[in-house]
């Protein structure tokens, strides 16, 4: 009886054990590169009031980092347009560098030309330095999870973003 009694304790103890170095193993770390979890951050929005990362946790996300000077991220933002619409079970989060900006009312301006429906957030903060952003635009492929799957730097087709997005 009392081998049987040790025997159940060692089993539930070994049990144990790989449950937490299961659940401490495949926590991913913080960070920028493919295969961390995406830093949160929280900035104002043009239409929304704050947004934050974490407000699309259960989706993929492609984060947009641009800016109004910035030709090749006009020329992206309407397919990134496209891809919301035709996608619903994703999310366009776009980071506007607004330090660069003249002012606010230049990116309000910038996507009512455009007809841009996702959420523009205004970057005041230093989210764009947090995540290392050195060329525009730049783009991070976000999993459901918040874990990075892919970083492209420069413009994307919509067929591309859907590629990298796995649509």
């Amino acid at each position: 009886m009392v081998k049987k009694l040790l025997a159940a304790a060692l089993l539930l103890l070994l049990a144990g054990f790989a449950v937490w170095n299961f659940a401490i193993n495949n926590k991913a770390d913080i960070g920028i590169e493919k295969g961390e979890k995406a830093p949160d951050f929280t900035l104002s929005s043009l239409k929304d009031g704050d947004i934050s990362l974490s407000d699309f946790k259960g989706k993929k996300v492609l984060l947009n980092f641009w800016a109004t000077w910035c030709k090749p991220c006009k020329t992206e933002m309407p397919d990134m347009e496209k891809l919301q619409n035709d996608h619903k079970n994703i999310a366009v989060l776009a980071v506007n560098f607004t330090s660069s900006e003249k002012n606010s009312k230049e990116v309000e301006e910038f996507s009512g030309s455009l007809d841009l429906t996702f959420p523009i957030v205004l970057d005041q903060e230093g989210i764009n330095a947090k995540y290392g952003i050195f060329s525009y635009p730049t783009s991070f492929i976000i999993n459901e999870s918040g874990i990075i799957e892919d970083i492209v730097l420069g413009t994307m087709t919509k067929n591309e973003m859907e590629k990298r997005l796995g649509l």
